[in-house]
């Protein structure tokens, strides 16, 4: 009887998966984990499962969550080189949209996934997710890097995010007292943030060597790179000084994602109501206008693909208008007057004109 030969012994590194590797990315990814420690935090990295305890100064907290990706903006991250600052895109698309119920953003996990690992890139990637958590005053607290032979081209990686935030039962923004006569605030945007990339994408390929070299006083690719703004810390700030009460105070905010200004404001509004927006009331920066041109698209398909200069929305009573805008422009962000809540039985919920 012929005797089967050994097999060759292989390993999961043979098979693609390298631990030392993972092992190293969770060594460079601690001390970047724990600058965005925050109260709460009982048991962070490192365990199978992360330990949050609600913030005792809550009375009636109610958890707020949310998830996102980065979508294809990534493409670009890969064909550029420039990982630096995605992670700040995972985290605002979350603690924007958390934000906009009046949560103040607790912790947050995030989902690197990877054919095969490269340290430096993904230490970079994830360096950009704790530098979002920090400015967003959320920790970052666990999450999952899958390396998976097979499944992504070499170079390239995906991102998935999720952010838990608090409010206060009381203090719930739902937009059901928006009201006609309500004033329509929008707060710039630092760019096309990360919705509408698929056409963006488009576009630079349409302009091949003829795109420019700067748009609005950036270097091209920088411009498009733009992290999504981080809208948490004023916008709290703002609610703290112009809360919901009575009729007054701030009533909604709706975060400018997919479906731009057309589909997202609509969101936060009641019933028989809708929001008039003025077109010259922002104006539009030479990204957009390049974007806008190179696509040969009309200004409403820009306003429903893009944010096309606005972020987020912020809906306010007349009376409380003005200040609510002041604060704002005083804690950092740029505000503009953009709009007014109308009454609507039929037609488009928002109108640009």
């Amino acid at each position: 009887m012929t005797q089967s030969p050994t097999p060759t012994p292989l390993s999961y590194k043979d098979a693609g998966v390298d631990i030392d590797a993972g092992d190293a990315l969770v060594d460079r990814i601690k001390p970047l984990a724990k600058k965005t420690m925050r109260e709460g935090v009982l048991a962070g990295i490192g365990g199978f499962g992360a330990l949050f305890e609600v913030p005792k100064r809550y009375k009636e907290p109610v958890l707020v969550s949310g998830t996102d990706g980065v979508g294809t903006k990534l493409k670009l991250a890969f064909e550029w080189n420039m990982h630096d600052t995605v992670g700040i895109d995972l985290v605002a698309m979350s603690v924007n949209d958390v934000l906009v119920q009046g949560a103040e953003p607790l912790f947050f996990l995030d989902y690197f996934a990877c054919g095969k690992l490269d340290v430096d890139t993904a230490a970079a990637v994830v360096g950009g997710i704790a530098k979002g958590c920090e400015l967003s005053g959320c920790a970052l607290i666990g999450g999952e890097t899958a390396e998976m032979p097979g499944m992504y081209p070499a170079g390239e990686y995906d991102l998935a995010g999720f952010a838990v935030g608090a409010v206060e039962k009381s203090k719930i923004l739902t937009g059901a007292n928006v009201k006609p006569g309500d004033v329509v605030l929008g707060l710039a945007s630092s760019g096309v943030h990360s919705n509408g990339f698929s056409l963006v994408r488009k576009c630079i390929d349409r302009a091949g060597t003829q795109a420019p070299a700067e748009l609005d006083g950036k270097p091209f690719r920088q411009a498009l790179m733009e992290p999504t703004r981080l809208y948490v810390k004023n916008v709290l700030a703002a609610l703290a000084a112009h809360p919901q009460s009575d009729g007054s105070g701030i009533k909604a905010l709706a975060h400018i994602t997919g479906g731009g200004l057309l589909e997202n404001i609509p969101r936060v509004l009641p019933a028989g109501t809708g929001a008039n927006l003025q077109k010259d009331s922002w104006p539009q920066t030479e990204l957009f206008a390049w974007l806008q041109a190179t696509a040969g698209i009309d200004d409403f398909e820009m306003n429903r693909t893009f944010n096309n200069g606005i972020g987020m929305v912020v809906v306010v009573d007349a009376a409380s208008a003005q200040a609510c805008a002041m604060t704002l422009r005083e804690l950092g962000e740029t505000v503009y007057t953009i709009g007014t809540i109308v009454e609507r039985s039929s037609g488009p919920a928002v109108t640009v004109g």
